[in-house]
């Protein structure tokens, strides 16, 4: 098949679940022997506007970002060209959209109407909006804050109908997309993320690598890698680690990623005094992410909102780290599975450090206890989450599309 895949994010730089999902199938459909390409923005890291990436072409269009209605003109106007450039010289099969914008000027042609067409739902856009962009205080402000929510809302609502079916990861997200848009269950697909075994596993000498990383060998290690946005919840775990330290000698919480919250996060362990007890070590490269996560005795995820899955619990897990989680979207449904009892009563900063602490102790006093449980983090996640089950069931639907 022809597929081209309709996004608005990048596979070069893998930095976050979206991108993630899209290379990840992009790539795997590419050694299946099919023609893939990736319609996205240019990104200001980018050096070309094209670029060949594990078999897969991705080609990128040129944006005005100086305001949000330039932005969304110069989207609609140079995705649409550019689409149309690729269809007339590769003749698609199908359309997989992934992100609402890039969508949204394909289906302004003419040329993507006889098309067949899946939607990916990672979250819904007008919600991660509202997320990242607290509501402003000024009248005028807060009505064009609330004119992009309303952009989006309908933006995504016109893809999402144009599409025959709609992938979600989670039933999470296949709930919302019920309840919000009244989208039948019937035409919603829920398949669960994946992650690559052969990238994350565990090891036997943890100790080499906290060598390597500098890390206090004798320390029970915590770790979260995470976009430093709000919805992330990291001050909540910030707020719990003071009590955590106060119950767990020789601990560390290492908090991986980049992000607009990044010096609020770090002033704010300031006035806790957890400077020795947090490191901020920044994006963590591709290539070094394993090994933080090999190093680690426990993998937190402090999400307060929006987590439509949470890939970042399965990588650890296979590398063989137990995951602490909030009740929070797709992670309940992936840890309900795992164990209950890794799951927080709520996102609040007490119930975070009670059961971190918890945790902490009981594995600190039966060694061969965390030995057993990371065995069962890994057979877990090869008895029920891969990319090749993720990928052959969305070539199914794409077959099916095209057929």
């Amino acid at each position: 098949m022809n597929i081209i895949f309709a996004a608005d994010v990048s596979i070069a730089h893998v930095i976050g679940g979206a991108e993630r999902v899209l290379y990840e199938q992009s790539a795997r459909l590419a050694l299946k022997g099919h023609h893939v390409h990736v319609l996205t923005r240019k990104l200001p890291e980018h050096m070309s506007a094209q670029e060949t990436i594990q078999g897969v072409h991705e080609w990128r269009y040129e944006t005005d970002c100086q305001n949000a209605l330039s932005f969304l003109k110069s989207t609609a106007l140079n995705a649409q060209i550019l689409f149309e450039d690729l269809q007339q010289k590769y003749s698609f099969d199908c359309i997989n959209f992934h992100q609402p914008f890039s969508a949204y000027a394909i289906l302004r042609s003419r040329l993507s109407r006889s098309i067949r067409k899946v939607y990916t739902c990672h979250s819904l856009s007008f919600e991660e909006y509202r997320s990242r962009n607290p509501q402003p205080q000024s009248m005028t402000e807060r009505a064009t804050f609330k004119a992009n929510v309303q952009g989006r809302k309908r933006i995504e609502k016109k893809t999402l109908d144009s599409s025959e079916k709609i992938i979600t990861l989670s039933a999470f997200t296949k709930d919302k997309l019920c309840n919000t848009y009244g989208i039948s269950t019937d035409k919603i697909v829920v398949i669960p993320g994946g992650v690559d075994l052969e990238r994350f596993f565990p090891v036997a000498d943890r100790m080499r690598i906290r060598k390597l990383f500098d890390m206090p060998d004798d320390h029970t290690i915590l770790f979260t890698v995470r976009n430093l946005v709000p919805r992330m919840g990291l001050e909540h775990l910030i707020h719990a680690m003071k009590e955590v330290v106060q119950k767990v000698d020789n601990i560390s919480l290492l908090v991986g990623g980049s992000g607009p919250l990044k010096d609020e996060l770090i002033d704010l362990t300031r006035k806790l005094g957890l400077e020795n007890y947090i490191r901020f070590v920044g994006f963590i490269p591709e290539d070094d992410l394993p090994d933080y996560y090999r190093a680690s005795d426990l993998f937190i995820l402090p999400t307060i909102e929006l987590e439509g899955f949470g890939l970042v619990t399965l990588e650890a897990l296979a590398s063989g780290v137990p995951v602490l989680g909030t009740p929070v979207g797709g992670t309940m449904e992936i840890l309900t599975k795992f164990d209950q009892s890794y799951i927080f009563r709520s996102s609040a900063a007490e119930d975070m450090s009670d059961l971190i602490s918890e945790t902490c102790l009981r594995f600190r006093e039966n060694p061969k206890l965390w030995e057993r449980t990371s065995k069962y983090c890994r057979r877990f996640v090869e008895q029920n989450y891969s990319w090749r089950h993720n990928v052959d069931w969305l070539e199914k639907i794409l077959q099916a599309c095209h057929s």
